[in-house]
């Protein structure tokens, strides 16, 4: 499958495919002018899993809904296909993050916004005050908004506009729709709330391999400390790995966490190096931080994906948590 290293490329060939296929995006969906046919859905394309999730929930039964991005795909380096530049060249309408999430692919879907395509950003409906900057990146903001449940109900908040622009015919569908992902979310931000502050205080620092936990963070009120800052499109240096020895030998951290979708070389270079000095470290399990889990399972929808991190967070740094957490469809988590 071909990939591009650019996106003047990218967009060359999707203009093609565009072309080829003889037809454009549609402003809204249409039927075949047959009293009995079914109506036709909206094509929507999505990026990653998290953003893939709550904009099937809000178009329900009025939207086809296709994901580019796996489960496990880091969305960091993750570099578009010849395939996925068809699919968004022939959506109705497509949905990613923003905030500089997908990488090279923002720059592509940024280019169609400014020409009046339906290209729409999720994070567009978070204020701007509450997003956090960062020294760390050139685009200096984390984009992992979806840790903050409270802002993510607003990114769900943004789809059901977006989709009512795009087809006001179906608007009050998409807004029963969101309520009830808005009611649940609410419930799940609750739980969260709870057993993370069940961590006594001591205790309550997560350390990762990428910074991917700012906004939960600052929610939840936990520490959090990491070997790679933000963005996984650059290495850790050796200073990024000594800094997170020391700081876990000094205040004497024993338990760290692997992520599904990074890999653990830095991180088990962190655990090598605070063992040489005397620390006992242990992994307290693998965390969903940039994609969701396997497609099909409960840790494969953002409410299990959520319910699976708080869960294993406050059980592993001695919180109080049900084992087979919120909903009680989880596997059994640590310890």
């Amino acid at each position: 499958m071909a990939t591009f290293t650019t996106w003047s490329q990218f967009l060359g060939l999707a203009a093609v495919l565009a072309w080829l296929a003889g037809c454009t995006p549609s402003s809204a969906p249409s039927t075949t002018g047959n009293p009995g046919a079914a109506e036709k859905k909206l094509n929507i394309v999505c990026t990653v899993s998290m953003v893939t999730d709550i904009v099937r929930q809000v178009a329900g039964e009025h939207g086809e809904v296709t994901g580019l991005l796996n489960a496990g795909v880091d969305p960091h380096i993750y570099v578009p296909t010849a395939s996925d530049a068809g699919r968004a060249m022939q959506a109705d309408v497509v949905f990613y993050c923003g905030l500089h999430l997908e990488g090279k692919m923002v720059e592509g879907y940024e280019a169609q916004r400014k020409k009046g395509k339906p290209y729409f950003a999720v994070s567009d409906g978070i204020p701007h005050e509450k997003v956090i900057s960062s020294t760390r990146v050139a685009t200096a903001h984390d984009p992992h908004v979806w840790g903050d449940i409270q802002l993510w109900m607003a990114c769900v908040r943004e789809v059901e506009k977006r989709l009512t622009e795009i087809d006001p015919a179906h608007g009050p569908a998409y807004s029963v729709n969101a309520h009830q992902l808005l009611a649940e979310l609410e419930k799940l931000d609750a739980y969260i709330r709870e057993v993370i502050d069940s961590i006594p205080e001591p205790q309550r620092t997560l350390v990762t391999a990428h910074d991917a936990f700012g906004y939960f963070s600052r929610a939840y009120n936990i520490r959090v400390r990491a070997v790679q800052g933000i963005s996984t499109d650059s290495e850790a240096g050796m200073q990024d790995v000594n800094n997170l020895v020391s700081f876990l030998v000094e205040n004497k951290i024993p338990t760290v966490f692997v992520e599904a979708s990074v890999n653990e070389k830095d991180l088990r270079a962190v655990i090598e190096g605070a063992q040489q000095q005397g620390s006992q470290i242990r992994i307290g399990g693998t965390l969903y931080s940039d994609s969701m889990g396997p497609q099909g399972t409960y840790e494969g929808t953002f409410i299990g994906m959520q319910d699976h991190n708080a869960t294993l967070i406050s059980r592993s740094l001695g919180g109080k948590a049900p084992e087979r957490g919120w909903q009680g469809q989880l596997k059994s988590v640590a310890p």
